[in-house]
């Protein structure tokens, strides 16, 4: 799975139609240049390669009337939609990923029902429960890692990892039961999104000269 596949089509689905800034400076405005490979030029290329695979629709807008170069707008298609939710629910789901994958999902969780957001995190835990004890079936964390020499680090960091994985998700589900945020069906969605011509205090930099091509 692809971390900046699932930032930008849900970055798109969030404006309904946006242009390549656009998109570039919400990710931004998310840091996600900072914790995933959302670069301009990762960002840009995901916008062209989900457009020739019928994710995106792309519209070609008219020359600025102050002489820019003209802008392509995106807009996410039915399949571009499904592809959004798929990699939603497999990366909330799914523990053995590069983290970018659950930083991106926990961006868009509230496009999900509340009661499926639970569920997908549930099943993460049972996953990380299982990988716990299938490293504690020749790893007894009791007795330290020495037992293993320097190499028992290596399942004591798996352990911790996956005690302090489910920790924080049985937190986050017991915030959810508990109401917090406003999930799909519930109401007005809070807004991550920059208005046109907002400006943003996380920029990584100006547009480059390009940026209007995306």
């Amino acid at each position: 799975m692809s971390a900046i596949r699932l930032l930008v089509l849900g970055a798109v689905r969030q404006h309904g139609r946006a242009h390549g800034y656009q998109v570039r400076n919400d990710l931004e405005y998310w840091g996600a240049h900072e914790w995933s490979n959302a670069k301009p030029g990762s960002i840009y290329h995901a916008l062209k390669q989900l457009a020739k695979q019928g994710h995106l629709l792309a519209h070609e807008t008219a020359p600025s009337t102050v002489g820019g170069p003209p802008r392509t707008e995106y807009e996410i298609t039915d399949q571009g939609t499904a592809e959004f939710f798929t990699l939603l629910r497999e990366s909330l789901a799914t523990y053995d990923q590069r983290p970018d994958m659950l930083t991106s999902a926990l961006g868009f969780i509230v496009d999900l029902p509340r009661d499926e957001a639970v569920a997908l995190l549930k099943e993460r835990v049972r996953a990380m429960e299982e990988w716990r004890t299938s490293v504690t079936e020749y790893y007894t964390p009791e007795e330290g890692p020495g037992q293993l020499g320097h190499i028992g680090e290596i399942m004591n960091y798996w352990v911790h990892t996956a005690d302090g994985g489910m920790e924080w998700a049985r937190g986050l589900i017991e915030r959810i039961e508990g109401g917090a945020y406003t999930f799909a069906g519930e109401g007005e969605p809070f807004i991550g999104v920059l208005a046109d011509g907002q400006e943003n205090p996380y920029a990584a930099g100006p547009p480059k000269t390009d940026d209007h091509a995306g």
